[in-house]
Protein backbone atom coordinates (compact mmCIF):
# COMPACT_ATOMS: atom_id res chain seq x y z
CA UNK A 1 0.00 0.00 0.00
CA UNK A 2 1.70 3.25 -0.96
CA UNK A 3 3.02 5.14 2.14
CA UNK A 4 3.13 1.91 4.54
CA UNK A 5 6.73 1.24 4.14
CA UNK A 6 10.12 3.13 3.13
CA UNK A 7 12.11 1.07 -0.08
CA UNK A 8 14.98 2.99 -1.88
CA UNK A 9 13.82 2.79 -5.61
CA UNK A 10 15.27 3.96 -8.32
CA UNK A 11 12.94 1.99 -10.56
CA UNK A 12 10.14 4.02 -8.38
CA UNK A 13 11.49 7.69 -10.91
CA UNK A 14 10.86 5.92 -13.95
CA UNK A 15 7.28 5.62 -13.14
CA UNK A 16 7.43 8.82 -11.80
CA UNK A 17 9.37 9.79 -15.31
CA UNK A 18 6.49 7.82 -17.25
CA UNK A 19 3.68 9.44 -15.65
CA UNK A 20 5.08 13.26 -16.22
CA UNK A 21 5.21 12.28 -20.17
CA UNK A 22 1.78 11.00 -20.31
CA UNK A 23 0.49 14.32 -18.36
CA UNK A 24 2.77 16.99 -20.26
CA UNK A 25 2.77 15.03 -23.80
CA UNK A 26 6.41 16.07 -24.20
CA UNK A 27 9.60 14.54 -23.73
CA UNK A 28 10.69 14.34 -20.29
CA UNK A 29 14.03 16.23 -21.07
CA UNK A 30 11.73 19.13 -22.37
CA UNK A 31 9.91 19.05 -19.30
CA UNK A 32 12.62 19.30 -17.00
CA UNK A 33 14.19 21.99 -19.12
CA UNK A 34 11.39 24.14 -18.89
CA UNK A 35 9.61 23.20 -14.85
CA UNK A 36 13.20 22.95 -13.51
CA UNK A 37 16.32 23.54 -14.95
CA UNK A 38 16.08 27.00 -16.50
CA UNK A 39 13.88 28.16 -13.27
CA UNK A 40 16.93 27.37 -11.27
CA UNK A 41 19.11 28.63 -13.32
CA UNK A 42 20.85 25.30 -14.46
CA UNK A 43 21.81 26.53 -17.92
CA UNK A 44 24.72 23.79 -18.25
CA UNK A 45 22.71 20.60 -17.59
CA UNK A 46 20.08 18.30 -19.44
CA UNK A 47 18.20 15.14 -19.48
CA UNK A 48 18.95 14.78 -23.06
CA UNK A 49 20.03 10.98 -23.53
CA UNK A 50 22.33 10.51 -25.15
CA UNK A 51 24.47 13.75 -24.46
CA UNK A 52 23.71 15.96 -27.94
CA UNK A 53 27.10 15.99 -30.00
CA UNK A 54 27.48 19.60 -29.23
CA UNK A 55 27.96 18.91 -25.13
CA UNK A 56 29.65 15.31 -25.37
CA UNK A 57 33.21 17.52 -25.96
CA UNK A 58 32.86 19.27 -22.56
CA UNK A 59 31.62 16.02 -20.31
CA UNK A 60 34.37 14.45 -18.28
CA UNK A 61 35.27 11.07 -19.07
CA UNK A 62 34.23 8.21 -16.53
CA UNK A 63 37.06 6.07 -15.19
CA UNK A 64 36.74 2.28 -13.61
CA UNK A 65 38.07 2.01 -9.84
CA UNK A 66 41.40 0.94 -11.33
CA UNK A 67 42.34 3.75 -13.38
CA UNK A 68 40.82 2.85 -16.72
CA UNK A 69 38.39 5.13 -18.49
CA UNK A 70 35.26 4.02 -19.73
CA UNK A 71 35.17 2.46 -23.23
CA UNK A 72 33.37 5.58 -24.98
CA UNK A 73 33.94 7.72 -21.91
CA UNK A 74 30.45 7.59 -20.49
CA UNK A 75 26.95 5.39 -20.35
CA UNK A 76 24.15 6.32 -22.10
CA UNK A 77 20.94 5.44 -19.73
CA UNK A 78 16.96 4.85 -20.74
CA UNK A 79 16.22 5.91 -17.36
CA UNK A 80 16.28 9.64 -17.37
CA UNK A 81 14.50 10.50 -14.50
CA UNK A 82 16.79 8.06 -12.51
CA UNK A 83 20.07 8.08 -14.04
CA UNK A 84 19.97 10.49 -17.05
CA UNK A 85 21.14 14.25 -15.49
CA UNK A 86 24.08 15.69 -16.79
CA UNK A 87 24.79 18.93 -14.78
CA UNK A 88 27.95 20.80 -13.48
CA UNK A 89 28.67 21.42 -9.56
CA UNK A 90 27.66 24.90 -9.86
CA UNK A 91 23.83 24.26 -11.72
CA UNK A 92 23.55 21.72 -8.45
CA UNK A 93 24.46 24.85 -6.52
CA UNK A 94 21.81 26.95 -8.18
CA UNK A 95 19.54 24.33 -7.09
CA UNK A 96 20.47 23.54 -3.26
CA UNK A 97 20.20 27.64 -3.65
CA UNK A 98 16.58 27.40 -4.89
CA UNK A 99 15.83 24.81 -2.59
CA UNK A 100 16.98 26.19 0.53
CA UNK A 101 15.37 29.45 0.11
CA UNK A 102 11.58 27.70 -0.97
CA UNK A 103 12.36 25.75 2.48
CA UNK A 104 13.25 29.08 4.33
CA UNK A 105 9.90 30.26 2.72
CA UNK A 106 11.98 33.01 0.37
CA UNK A 107 11.15 31.66 -2.58
CA UNK A 108 7.95 29.97 -4.89
CA UNK A 109 10.15 29.86 -7.91
CA UNK A 110 9.12 25.88 -8.29
CA UNK A 111 8.77 24.45 -4.83
CA UNK A 112 6.27 25.66 -2.38
CA UNK A 113 8.02 26.02 1.29
CA UNK A 114 5.41 23.50 2.88
CA UNK A 115 6.62 21.39 -0.37
CA UNK A 116 10.28 21.37 0.55
CA UNK A 117 9.72 21.38 4.06
CA UNK A 118 8.13 17.97 3.24
CA UNK A 119 10.35 16.65 1.19
CA UNK A 120 12.91 17.04 4.04
CA UNK A 121 10.83 14.99 6.57
CA UNK A 122 12.16 10.84 6.37
CA UNK A 123 9.42 8.90 4.98
CA UNK A 124 8.35 5.82 6.74
CA UNK A 125 11.17 5.25 8.90
CA UNK A 126 13.13 5.17 6.45
CA UNK A 127 16.24 7.53 5.86
CA UNK A 128 15.19 9.60 3.03
CA UNK A 129 12.51 12.19 2.49
CA UNK A 130 11.31 12.99 -1.12
CA UNK A 131 14.03 12.36 -3.03
CA UNK A 132 16.99 12.58 -0.82
CA UNK A 133 18.66 11.70 2.23
CA UNK A 134 16.75 13.30 5.10
CA UNK A 135 18.37 14.22 8.78
CA UNK A 136 19.06 16.41 11.47
CA UNK A 137 22.10 17.02 12.63
CA UNK A 138 22.19 19.42 16.30
CA UNK A 139 18.30 20.34 15.10
CA UNK A 140 18.99 21.78 12.26
CA UNK A 141 17.72 19.31 9.36
CA UNK A 142 20.03 18.30 6.40
CA UNK A 143 19.76 17.66 2.59
CA UNK A 144 22.30 14.54 1.27
CA UNK A 145 22.30 13.19 -1.77
CA UNK A 146 24.67 10.88 -3.64
CA UNK A 147 25.11 10.36 -7.39
CA UNK A 148 26.49 7.18 -8.33
CA UNK A 149 26.89 5.69 -12.21
CA UNK A 150 29.58 3.77 -13.27
CA UNK A 151 32.26 5.85 -13.85
CA UNK A 152 31.54 8.75 -11.45
CA UNK A 153 30.79 9.35 -7.91
CA UNK A 154 29.35 13.13 -6.77
CA UNK A 155 27.98 14.08 -3.41
CA UNK A 156 25.87 17.27 -2.58
CA UNK A 157 24.63 18.42 1.05
CA UNK A 158 22.47 21.21 2.05
CA UNK A 159 21.43 22.88 5.44
CA UNK A 160 18.27 24.85 4.48
CA UNK A 161 18.34 27.03 7.77
CA UNK A 162 21.97 28.18 7.68
CA UNK A 163 21.86 28.48 3.63
CA UNK A 164 25.11 26.48 3.66
CA UNK A 165 25.66 23.62 1.32
CA UNK A 166 28.38 21.71 -0.82
CA UNK A 167 28.71 20.25 -4.29
CA UNK A 168 31.29 17.62 -5.41
CA UNK A 169 31.38 15.79 -8.47
CA UNK A 170 34.55 13.22 -9.62
CA UNK A 171 34.72 11.20 -12.91
CA UNK A 172 35.73 8.31 -10.57
CA UNK A 173 34.64 4.90 -9.16
CA UNK A 174 36.96 6.19 -6.39
CA UNK A 175 35.20 9.37 -5.84
CA UNK A 176 33.13 8.94 -3.10
CA UNK A 177 36.60 8.83 -0.90
CA UNK A 178 37.22 12.45 -2.13
CA UNK A 179 33.57 13.76 -1.63
CA UNK A 180 33.03 12.50 1.87
CA UNK A 181 36.65 13.97 2.89
CA UNK A 182 35.97 17.32 0.76
CA UNK A 183 32.67 18.04 2.77
CA UNK A 184 33.93 16.23 6.54
CA UNK A 185 36.52 19.41 5.90
CA UNK A 186 33.75 21.75 4.85
CA UNK A 187 32.13 21.15 7.90
CA UNK A 188 34.89 21.82 9.94
CA UNK A 189 35.56 24.83 8.71
CA UNK A 190 32.48 26.60 8.28
CA UNK A 191 30.90 24.81 11.63
CA UNK A 192 28.18 22.58 10.39
CA UNK A 193 26.99 20.81 13.39
CA UNK A 194 28.32 17.03 13.50
CA UNK A 195 26.77 14.69 10.30
CA UNK A 196 27.90 11.34 11.39
CA UNK A 197 27.15 8.59 8.55
CA UNK A 198 26.86 10.44 4.90
CA UNK A 199 23.86 8.20 3.85
CA UNK A 200 23.76 7.32 0.07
Amino acid sequence: MPGSAYHYSGGGYKIAEALMVDATHAPFAETMDSLVLKPAGMSRSTFAQPLPADLQAQAATGHFAVGKELPGGFHVFPEHAAAGLWSTPTDLANLLLVFGRAWRGESRLFLLPDTAREMLRPQNGGPYGLGAAASEAAGSPVLMKRGQNVGYQAYLILLPGEGQGMVVMTNSDNGSILAEALIRKAAALYGWPPLGALAD
